[in-house]
């Protein structure tokens, strides 16, 4: 009874936050009388510069409550961490978020949320964070490290500190992606002071999340990028995958300028630092 009653009292908290987190940004989108300053063409508003999120979405992009780790089993007391997680304890463990999906929930198909849980279970061995591989679209938004916009007369060009991931942005339709790839085929177009950015030729090996949150090669991605205020971008992002989902949903989020002194991005090319991961097995004599 007194867990439950925790788990009551942790809900009704959960719903009162989510409350305040749709008033406040009501109150965002209400305040549409800023007028951002134009870049070097005199037309466009001025995205140059670096930025990142706060907030836990690449823990899990939907609402979720804290929980002892990405991968659980069954315990006698309740969940625990798989074993093979148990000795990194709370360093291993999952904050709590009221999530950026807009709706709450992301609308899976029947299978492919089963996949989804399946993910979950074997983080571990398939996320493809883990491994380095780049982080794709919308992912690389909101991992824990800022990104830089590069912004011309007529060329967009963003690079992000995790990986060393970057996408030279289209201006011009090219076609069909001559490939699949991990960051895809971006084309940009303007609607208003909005950046928009059309998505297509997805790896479907990237996930959106740590929580084995994931989509199929059908993944259209069409980003939206608007300045509030001097300092933070409203970055909204519609999905849609008939593959793996039932309709199109969205997921929306502040972004901040990183105003440090001397803000820079970072060397994080962490290929190297999983080279033992991925070809230590290889070794005549294999590390312990």
């Amino acid at each position: 009874m007194g867990s439950l009653l925790v788990n009551f009292n942790s809900m009704r908290k959960i719903t009162l936050l989510s409350v305040v987190s749709i008033l406040s940004a009501g109150v965002l989108a209400a305040d549409n009388n800023y007028k951002a300053p134009r870049a070097a063409d005199g037309i466009r508003p001025d995205f140059n510069g670096i930025w990142q999120v706060m907030n836990e979405a690449n823990y899990d992009i939907e609402m979720h409550m804290a929980r002892p780790s990405m991968a659980l089993r069954d315990g006698p007391g309740g969940p625990l961490p798989v074993k093979d997680l148990v000795k990194i304890g709370a360093v291993g463990a999952v904050p709590p978020s009221l999530g950026v999906v807009v709706g709450g929930k992301i609308p899976y198909t029947p299978e492919a949320l089963a996949i989804k849980k399946d993910n979950q279970l074997h983080w571990l061995d398939r996320d493809p964070e883990i491994k380095c591989y780049l982080p794709g679209v919308p992912r690389a938004t909101y991992m824990p490290q800022p990104f830089q916009i590069f912004q011309g007369d007529d060329s967009v060009f963003i690079t992000y500190q995790y990986a060393g991931a970057d996408r030279d942005i289209f201006m011009k339709d090219p076609g069909l992606a001559p490939v699949d790839s991990w960051m895809g085929q971006s084309v940009a177009s303007w609607d208003g002071d909005t950046l928009v950015v059309d998505v297509t030729g997805l790896s479907p090996s990237t996930w959106l999340d740590r929580s084995g949150n994931h989509h199929s090669d059908q993944l259209h991605v069409v980003e939206r990028y608007t300045l509030v205020g001097p300092n933070h971008i409203q970055y909204e992002a519609t999905l849609t995958d008939p593959q793996t989902y039932t309709k199109p949903w969205k997921i929306s989020m502040p972004l901040y300028r990183r105003m440090e002194d001397n803000i820079q991005l970072l060397d994080f090319k962490c290929v190297e630092f999983v080279e033992e991961l991925l070809y230590g097995k290889l070794r005549a004599k294999p590390l312990d």
